[in-house]
């Protein structure tokens, strides 16, 4: 192991072709951290590319980041110094900027983004569109419990659809004419005897699938059907009758508690999240349990990235954790990332860096992550006074988060922009 005054040899290489400078290896001291790295960068970027404002980097080692001297990175990882160290530097993200507060009437318990609109709902029964810069646009009674789950099934200019699920053991889907700013209830879903806790829209909007408390995974047909040509092909049951209640395709059993979360993979493969310490992933077509992860405490949530091919998880031991399903069984749970000091509620990924997601907990902090920084966060989102329940970020502008203070907290990022403007 390298003593603190050793010169070891490094190469510093980058993907962002931008920053790119020679990467002939160079010694460099032991102790030195990410402050000095980022001098030398940047010494080397107004030899060769004449950029003289200094630019900020973040350095991986091995796929992790650096947050340590080198020094203590290798005493941590036993690195081998007998050989050049690749060095990888990408430019350093800007923390996302708080913006709006939306307040609500009651705890917002679920949140879903689009590239206009935000969807929420509350502990008081009822749904709220609002515009991504914040103006409230209608609300939206009709269930008779509290809104534990929404999504959006489409979206265009004209009006959009979405569903939302309830403690009242029902979902809705639902039809917004924008021009006439006016909701009109398209189908009722009943079925689950307990809260229905999550719902989640498949790829070509076709599906949906609904966690309850009752234990059980359900698939239903989305009201989207109704717009199929005659002579299209659809699903056993395709045949739905406007503004009726609808039953389900399928009810999958396997879990022995709640279902906190639920996520479509791709076509027919399901991942859900529960109380009773599991993570399941479904065969949709089968109805039936392709594979289980078991934790040591209650799962509150779960998300699926299909750049990463990779799951993260809320549980109530305070951890977010990374699941990789391609791996051996003995090997399927990655990182574990720890920071949060209480339960974590929800997670979501980035959709457009696979490195990226976003946690929100008891602790009433949202952090944004970096999968290759398992300690620390790349931020900490504050701002909410109690509990998060809620968040999403699909457009990876907008970062939305709910809470039991009644607010809905935005932030806006340019992380994508970052990422894109660098390669």
């Amino acid at each position: 192991m390298a003593n603190v005054n050793s010169q070891i040899q490094i190469r510093l290489i980058t993907k962002q072709q931008r920053y790119a400078v020679p990467d002939y290896p160079i010694f460099v001291n032991a102790s030195i951290d990410v402050s000095e790295l980022n001098t030398i960068v940047n010494k080397f970027l107004k030899e060769s590319k004449n950029i003289q404002n200094a630019v900020n980097f973040d350095f991986l080692i091995s796929s992790q980041l650096l947050h340590t001297s080198l020094r203590e990175y290798i005493a941590e990882t036993q690195v081998s110094t007998e050989e050049v160290i690749d060095v990888e530097y990408l430019k350093k993200y800007v923390s996302p900027e708080p913006q709006d507060c939306l307040i609500h009437d009651d705890w917002v318990s679920t949140v879903a983004v689009c590239d206009k609109w935000i969807l929420t709902g509350c502990y008081d029964n009822t749904l709220h569109i609002w515009t991504s810069t914040g103006k409230h646009r209608l609300v939206i009674p009709g269930h008779a419990s509290p809104i534990k789950a929404v999504a959006w099934i489409s979206v265009n200019d004209d009006n959009v659809s979405f569903v939302s699920a309830s403690q009242d053991q029902t979902a809705i889907t639902w039809k917004w004419d924008i021009a006439k700013n006016s909701v009109e209830r398209l189908h009722i879903y009943k079925g689950h005897e307990k809260s229905v806790e999550t719902v989640s829209v498949n790829h070509d909007t076709m599906l949906m699938a609904t966690g309850s408390s009752d234990t059980t995974l359900k698939i239903w047909l989305t009201s989207i059907q109704d717009e199929l040509e005659d002579g299209e092909s659809m699903p056993k049951r395709a045949k739905m009758e406007h503004g009726k209640t609808q039953v389900s395709m399928c009810t999958m059993k396997g879990h022995k508690d709640a279902i906190s979360g639920v996520k479509w993979c791709d076509k027919t493969e399901i991942v859900t999240s529960s109380w009773d310490h599991t993570v399941k992933m479904w065969d949709s077509e089968l109805g039936s349990i392709k594979r289980e992860f078991v934790g040591e405490k209650s799962y509150f949530d779960v998300d699926y990235s299909s750049l990463a091919h990779a799951l993260i998880t809320a549980s109530a031991d305070r951890h977010v954790r990374l699941y990789d399903p391609r791996s051996s069984e003995n090997a399927v749970m990655k990182t574990m990332y720890t920071s949060h000091t209480q339960w974590v509620q929800c997670v979501r990924w980035s959709t457009v860096i696979e490195y990226l997601f976003i946690s929100g907990a008891y602790d009433d902090i949202v952090k944004l992550w970096d999968t290759r920084s398992p300690k620390t966060p790349l931020f900490d989102l504050t701002g909410h006074e109690d509990k998060v329940l809620c968040c999403d970020w699909l457009n990876s502008k907008l970062i939305a988060s709910g809470g039991a203070d009644n607010t809905l907290r935005i932030f806006m990022s340019d992380i994508d922009q970052q990422f894109t403007n660098t390669i």
